[in-house]
């Protein structure tokens, strides 16, 4: 088995913590957990509400996506964790669902959690496998 390669894609937010944006072995690629922070300007305040962080994760991880050449159409599996799991569970999964065509959802775990990096509400990550 070949060794990883790692990446940090210049146009995604800058990480919260010590990590690669993605990680790829074999065709597999492992996107790191975006937040909502704003790729241009990490001291802009997170958008407000669920919704629009969920869409600011789902840019953000599109980014990252493109970086390493590859679309949201690659994506086979995402893990999605948020703060407010019964409030905002249906919202959410609306704002998410549109950025797949449909009948395309990759496999997916929600998880409700008691925080997050930066008081985010979401957090998401992938896995992507190249064509």
């Amino acid at each position: 088995m070949p060794l990883p390669e790692f990446f940090m894609i210049d146009a995604a937010p800058t990480p919260v913590a010590t990590f690669s944006h993605a990680a790829e072995v074999d065709g597999w690629v492992f996107l790191t957990g975006q937040m909502p922070t704003d790729p241009d300007d990490d001291t802009k305040p997170l958008p407000q509400g669920v919704e629009a962080q969920t869409r600011r994760v789902m840019d953000n991880l599109k980014i990252v996506l493109d970086g390493v050449g590859l679309g949201i159409e690659h994506v086979v599996q995402v893990r999605v964790y948020i703060t407010e799991f019964e409030r905002d569970y249906d919202a959410m999964n609306q704002t998410y669902s549109s950025y797949f065509a449909e009948g395309k959802l990759p496999a997916r775990t929600c998880i409700g959690v008691t925080g997050l990096a930066v008081g985010a509400l979401v957090e998401i990550d992938m896995v992507a496998r190249r064509p």
